[in-house]
């Protein structure tokens, strides 16, 4: 038994914070695979919100005893800290945020709180403990580079033009990672993550909104997929490798930066006719701006419409990213493509429907 222990202390331990979200069900399983012990955090609510990770742990018959939740908020510094403290993590991993960039224009002060600082609250904790030793990755965005007019492809050079209330505040964090790092020594870094989707996407995003749309409008389960902006440029890869790039920026040599991206960007509006090309959906497009609607020609029936609620109060037109220093210094490069993240997200749909 002691010889057990003893060989148990010797996994690593990670903290994730936003273990319930898309990255944070990913990150368990590819930290258990590596053989970490993995300590998640999640807010406690009257309704069950641990879908994505329900196939790793249960509370009751322990599907993985090297898997463990914690209640904790990341807007409660006694949280923070006591969870920081009880776990003695080598790694943490913050991936906790309220990350809808639109929705950060109607709950400005909770999403500072959160994205913002909830890193303050994890740095100064760690500081606090004297935890010098543990490694810390915070999730930065794309959304920070925000409006850039020439700047294209952006890099971590790239000055930062942040146009919601999220990006502002993944500044302040980002920036906040880099003043622990030079002022007080921790091993502090930053993934600047370009947008990643995955079947485990929530369907208020708008990759997802659009597979889970179409599918449905294929099954003669919904008529109209209403949306905003369809002329927004982003570069899409997949939460798979985004979530290895996280694992590797914290055991490279030095703690740094790198922007993770695919170098590779299509409209909103692209996106939506290779998905309905997929589905075979023969999809056509009238009218202009606002009054621009889709039709399914066979069907000779609008099928996409937009709604100006949809946009948002500062939009952001064309983000892609440069990758270069992650490809060279991790050996870091994307697996999936778009066309191959397209595939998976609709078989994914598809399936739940065929339940």
């Amino acid at each position: 038994m002691g010889n057990l222990i003893k060989k148990k202390r010797k996994k690593k331990i990670a903290l994730i914070y936003g273990v319930t979200g898309q990255d944070g069900s990913y990150l368990v399983e590819f930290l258990l695979k590596k053989n970490y012990i993995v300590h998640g955090v999640k807010r406690r609510s009257s309704s069950a919100n641990t879908d994505r990770i329900d196939h790793i742990y249960d509370s009751i018959n322990f599907k993985n005893k090297n898997f463990f939740i914690h209640y904790g908020d990341i807007t409660d510094s006694s949280s923070v800290f006591n969870i920081i403290n009880n776990t003695k993590p080598n790694e943490i991993y913050n991936l906790a945020a309220q990350s809808h960039v639109r929705v950060s224009f109607e709950i400005p002060e909770y999403t500072a709180n959160t994205t913002a600082l909830g890193t303050l609250r994890i740095l100064e904790a760690l500081k606090s403990l004297n935890l010098f030793k543990t490694k810390y990755y915070q999730a930065s965005s794309s959304e920070m580079f925000g409006k850039q007019k020439s700047n294209i492809p952006q890099n971590e050079s790239t000055k930062f033009y942040p146009m919601s209330v999220y990006g502002v505040s993944k500044v302040f964090a980002h920036n906040t990672t880099i003043l622990y790092r030079e002022a007080y020594g921790i091993f502090a870094c930053n993934g600047i993550l370009f947008n990643h989707e995955s079947p485990r996407r929530g369907p208020n995003f708008v990759t997802k909104k659009i597979v889970q749309g179409l599918v449905r409008i294929k099954l003669k389960k919904q008529k109209v997929l209403t949306l905003g902006n369809l002329y927004a440029i982003r570069d899409w890869g997949h939460a798979i490798d985004y979530v290895e790039s996280m694992w590797k920026i914290m055991q490279y040599k030095k703690p740094d930066d790198w922007v993770i991206a695919t170098n590779y960007e299509i409209s909103v509006k692209k996106f939506i006719n290779l998905c309905a090309k997929k589905l075979k959906i023969n999809l056509i497009w009238k009218n202009n701006a606002e009054k621009e609607v889709g039709i399914d020609k066979d069907l000779k029936k609008t099928i996409i419409k937009i709604d100006k609620k949809y946009f948002r109060p500062g939009e952001v037109d064309y983000l892609k990213g440069d990758f270069s220093k992650a490809r060279k210094q991790l050996k870091w490069k994307p697996k999936y493509n778009i066309n191959s993240l397209i595939d998976e997200m609709i078989k994914s749909e598809l399936n739940f429907h065929e339940k």
